[in-house]
């Protein structure tokens, strides 16, 4: 193999490409963006899970993108009842954890890396098909009328991901997990939440902050909508509309929340969650999807990055050691689809913890506190944070 085309320039596309050329592999990204997208999205969390899979590729983001460490999460009730701690994450051997980054940050430091490493990145390249040659080279069609022509070709890019929808005609669609993300950053007078992430479960709605040493507050919350809206929807409600619907929903919870929304810092920005929990097909012929493409998590279990690197990190020494590329598909996909499959489950699981009524409030509060330290410490999410991918070890191949 001499040349993959990776269609798709965010955090799994600029991973993929530096992960290939460690294997040895030449790519090119093709971002349909016609710029650098250093401002899209809000902030995220890298687990350490996810920042042990870009070690096995000497990448580096958590100075670089200003990374703050969060190894804990401390649950309230709307009331001001401490529910209890979860860690997020398992402290790797050095000691690293957990960090939550602003995610044009970890896109711009991810794509600087790649840069420096010599890697091509073309922009306004939007997919419009692909076609597989006789002599099985594939070649990417861009609705700017330009094509590309490689070897295999790796989708990369996110949920509405066009590689996909061309993949499989009868592909997976998103679905709408019931909750409407809302989120900013904020300059309320708040002492600094060293290592740790505060999550409040309100009567109406669900929010969650930190609070930096500069004294930024990065706030999100999480509302239930029983009906999908309309994204155009969303994108017209201005700034102040928000402030005033979120302080309408936090009024009988915690003050905090309502001096973080009031005190809020620039727009606040919305948008609807989605997963997607299983996908019928990953690869066909010479391509083949990563990431958000082909198994997208909601946000609330903090994997979506992570997940999207091991994807990147996993194939790169699939195709490094299988004899040919099916074989290479194949093994990736039986040493990745039960993984993420678990992963989207758990993080939906979350999510639908973070909406109840009024009986299930009493519940949940009473039993949450027991719950949490009965089945939420480090061993019961071992099999989440402890995936190490060791990048000299020899894949198995396992094709039937």
């Amino acid at each position: 193999m001499k040349k993959a085309l990776i269609v798709g320039g965010g955090i799994g596309g600029t991973a993929m490409a530096m992960a290939l050329q460690r294997a040895g592999i030449e790519s090119r990204i093709f971002e349909a963006y016609d710029r650098p997208a250093e401002y899209t999205g809000l902030f995220l969390n890298v687990a350490s899970n996810g920042l042990d899979a870009l070690r096995a590729i000497d990448v580096e983001v958590v100075e670089r993108a200003d990374g703050f460490p969060m190894p804990r999460m401390v649950m309230w009730s709307g009331t001001g009842k401490r529910l209890g701690e979860v860690a997020n994450g398992m402290p790797l051997p050095d000691g690293t954890v957990s960090v939550c980054v602003r995610r044009g940050a970890l896109q711009k430091a991810l794509r600087e890396q790649a840069l420096d490493r010599g890697i091509g990145i073309e922009y306004g390249k939007r997919l419009e098909t692909y076609e597989v040659t006789a002599d099985g080279v594939v070649v990417a069609k861009f609705t700017d009328g330009t094509d590309a022509a490689g070897d295999i070709l790796i989708g990369a890019d996110g949920i509405r991901s066009r590689t996909r929808q061309i993949l499989d005609a009868n592909s997976a669609k998103p679905r709408f997990t019931g909750l409407v993300g809302v989120g900013g950053y904020s300059r309320a007078d708040l002492a600094p939440t060293t290592d740790t992430q505060h999550f409040i479960f309100g009567k109406r709605a669900f929010f969650g902050y930190l609070v930096r040493e500069s004294g930024e507050t990065y706030w999100f919350a999480n509302l239930h909508r029983s009906d999908e809206p309309i994204r155009k929807e969303l994108a017209a409600i201005p700034t102040a509309q928000w402030q005033r619907q979120l302080r309408d929903l936090f009024a009988d919870d915690l003050p905090v929340i309502n001096e973080i929304i009031t005190n809020s810092v620039g727009d606040i920005g919305a948008h609807l969650v989605y997963d997607i929990p299983t996908s019928p097909v990953w690869h066909r012929g010479p391509a083949v999807l990563i990431g958000d493409a082909v198994h997208a998590t909601s946000p609330s279990a903090g994997q979506g990055a992570s997940m999207a690197v091991e994807d990147a990190v996993i194939l790169a020494r699939c195709l490094r050691d299988a004899p040919d590329i099916n074989a290479a598909f194949t093994a990736y996909e039986q040493l990745r689809r039960p993984r993420v499959e678990r992963v989207v489950a758990y993080s939906k699981t979350l999510s639908n913890s973070k909406s109840a009524g009024p009986v299930a409030r009493v519940f949940r509060d009473l039993v949450m506190p027991i719950a949490l330290k009965l089945f939420a410490g480090q061993k019961s999410h071992a099999w989440m944070y402890t995936h190490h991918i060791d990048w000299n070890e020899k894949v198995a191949m396992h094709v039937a």
